[in-house]
C-alpha cells in the first residue's frame, strides 16, 4: 500500500507575534509633563462575558480606579505586563492566537510615585478597553499606545498618596545668554523648616518634591477654614553655588497663590542679584579703588555705573 504524506504549511501552526510600544506620562501643569517611571502597564484579553458594544469607546478615557479585587478577578486574562523605564516608555510582546481586531484592556499600576514621595502601595487604574491600531510586519503585528494623565487627575492621585510636586522656571530680571544652575529651597511658612530642594536645568526649570511627612515632622497639622489641599504655605530661597540670590520670607508665603499649595503646583520665580551681596571683600575694595583714582564726580558716577552694569 502506498503511503501519502500530508504536509501542512508551517504558517498554519505559527503563533502570531504582537509587539506593543508606548509611553505613559502625567501633566504636573499645562507646560510641564513628567514620565511615570517604574509604573507597570498590563494588557488583558477582553472579557467575553460582556458584549463588545458595552466596552468604552476610544483609547483616551480618563483613568478609572481599580480595587485589589478587580485586579484579581481579571488575572486569568492577563496577556503581558512590564515596567516603564525612566522616560515612561514601555515595550510589551506576547505570542497569542487571537484576532487583531479584538479589543484589549490596558491597566496601569503605580506602586510608587515619581521621586519616591508619598505612601508606597499599589494603586491600580483602568486605562482603556479598545481595539488598538496594528500594523502588519514580517514577524507579526506592531502597535503603539500613549497616554498623558490630565493635571487635575494627577493632582488628585498625588494628594491621595500624600505627595507634592512643585515645578516652574527661575529666571533673572535681565536675560542672560547662559542659564546658571541654581539650587532651589522651599520652606514651610507654618514651621519655618525647609521641606525640599531641587536644582534647575539648562532652561531654568526645576521640579521639587516632598511628602506630607516632610511638612510637620509628627506635629499636629493646623487646620484653617477654606484650606482644601492641606498643603503648606511656601516661600523660597535660591542659591547660585554658595551665593544667595533670592531670599523670601513668610510675607511672600502669605500671598494667595502661595497658600495651601495643591499637590501639583507651578511657581515661577525671578531674581535680581545684589551687587553688594555678591561682591567679595577684595572685589569691593577694587571697586572703591577705581572710584577713588578716577577724576571728577561725573566721571566717578559713570565708572561706578559701568562697573555695576558689568556685574549685573
Amino acid at each position: 500500500m502506498q503511503r501519502v504524506l500530508l504536509i501542512t504549511p508551517f504558517h498554519k501552526f505559527k503563533t502570531m507575534s504582537y509587539l506593543l510600544i508606548g509611553n505613559i506620562s502625567a501633566l504636573i501643569c499645562d507646560d510641564c509633563i513628567e514620565p511615570l517611571a517604574n509604573a507597570r502597564i498590563r494588557v488583558y484579553l477582553p472579557d467575553t462575558r460582556y458584549p463588545a458594544t458595552c466596552q468604552p469607546k476610544g483609547i483616551f478615557n480618563d483613568l478609572q480606579p481599580l480595587s485589589a479585587k478587580d485586579v484579581l478577578m481579571k488575572a486569568d486574562r492577563l496577556l503581558a505586563e512590564t515596567t516603564l523605564d525612566d522616560q515612561g516608555n514601555f515595550t510589551l510582546a506576547w505570542q497569542e492566537v487571537h484576532l487583531f481586531t479584538e479589543p484589549l484592556e490596558l491597566d496601569l499600576c503605580l506602586d510608587t510615585l515619581p521621586g519616591g514621595t508619598g505612601s508606597i502601595q499599589p494603586r491600580n487604574f483602568h486605562l482603556c478597553s479598545a481595539v488598538l491600531h496594528w500594523k502588519r510586519g514580517a514577524d507579526g503585528y506592531i502597535g503603539a499606545y500613549a497616554y498623558v494623565v490630565p493635571s487635575a487627575m494627577w493632582s488628585k492621585i498625588c494628594g491621595d498618596a500624600g505627595a507634592w510636586v512643585i515645578t516652574g522656571t527661575i529666571k533673572r530680571h535681565r536675560p542672560v545668554t547662559q542659564q546658571p544652575i541654581l539650587r532651589v529651597e522651599a520652606y514651610n511658612a507654618i514651621s519655618g523648616k525647609m521641606i525640599g530642594h531641587a536644582y534647575t536645568n539648562e532652561y531654568g526649570r526645576y521640579t521639587l518634591r516632598f511628602s506630607r511627612k516632610d511638612l510637620y515632622n509628627g506635629t499636629l497639622q493646623p487646620v484653617k477654614q477654606g484650606r482644601c489641599h492641606m498643603g503648606p504655605d511656601v516661600y523660597f530661597r535660591i542659591y547660585q553655588q554658595d551665593r544667595l540670590v533670592l531670599s523670601e520670607n513668610e510675607e511672600q508665603a502669605a500671598a494667595p497663590e502661595r497658600q495651601d499649595l495643591a499637590p501639583c503646583s507651578c511657581v515661577n520665580l525671578r531674581y535680581r542679584p545684589s551687587v553688594v551681596k555678591w561682591a567679595s571683600g577684595h572685589i569691593q575694595g577694587w571697586i572703591n579703588d577705581v572710584i577713588t583714582l578716577s577724576g571728577g564726580r561725573s566721571k566717578k558716577k559713570r565708572e561706578q555705573l559701568r562697573l555695576t552694569n558689568a556685574l549685573l
